[in-house]
């Protein structure tokens, strides 16, 4: 396990950029749920644009302040038609602790969606919560018995799905070829947060 460095920051964008520059190419990144506009801010000093959705107004507000320029803020939830031109596709798709708060069908169909609005050479870089998240909802390695097998939680009033390994892979298992897929130790809150960083490129879907 890792460590992401700065006990008040998250640098984690850091070892993907040039990867994110060559396949975005001249096109947006795509970002699902940019809160405050924090890993927009570093996409945006990198030279890219940035097409970013998120649900919050007051995070919108934040992230408009943050960086004024080379982005394009919506207000809206993702799971709603992304704010793209018809049939508009990308290089990269950046979803940083976002994808986790639906159940396991409308999390499944949203996958499919960021695959349709891939382009073959593109690429998706995601974090999700880990079932060792235990400061955050998580509850720890699944029993050999299945207890808990879909680890869906209410944490603070909210949903929060939590994966292990077998369940990233299965998240991932039609249309993706996994690049990276590894478990890390967030320094960014009050405590620590463990989540899968995982970096993914679709192929032809099974049907």
């Amino acid at each position: 396990m890792t460590v992401a460095a700065g006990a008040h920051g998250d640098p984690w964008l850091a070892r993907w950029l040039p990867l994110l520059a060559e396949r975005a190419g001249k096109d947006p990144v795509l970002e699902l749920g940019c809160a405050a506009g924090r890993d927009t801010a570093t996409l945006v000093d990198a030279g890219l644009h940035v097409v970013a959705i998120e649900l919050s107004p007051d995070a919108v507000a934040q992230a408009r302040v943050r960086v004024p320029a080379g982005a394009q803020f919506h207000c809206q939830d993702f799971r709603d038609p992304f704010p793209l031109p018809a049939d508009a596709t990308v290089g990269v798709v950046l979803a940083s602790l976002s994808l986790h708060y639906f159940e396991w069908d409308a999390t499944l169909e949203l996958v499919r969606r960021i695959h349709r609005v891939l382009r073959p050479n593109g690429v998706l870089l995601c974090r999700l919560n880990s079932v060792n998240d235990l400061h955050y909802g998580g509850r720890g390695p699944l029993s050999v018995t299945g207890r808990d097998e879909d680890c869906f939680y209410l944490f603070d009033g909210f949903p929060k799905r939590f994966f292990d390994r077998a369940a990233v892979e299965r998240l991932f298992a039609d249309g993706w070829h996994m690049r990276h897929l590894e478990e890390v130790t967030i320094d960014r809150y009050e405590h620590p947060k463990v989540a899968w960083e995982v970096v993914l490129e679709p192929r032809p879907l099974p049907y």
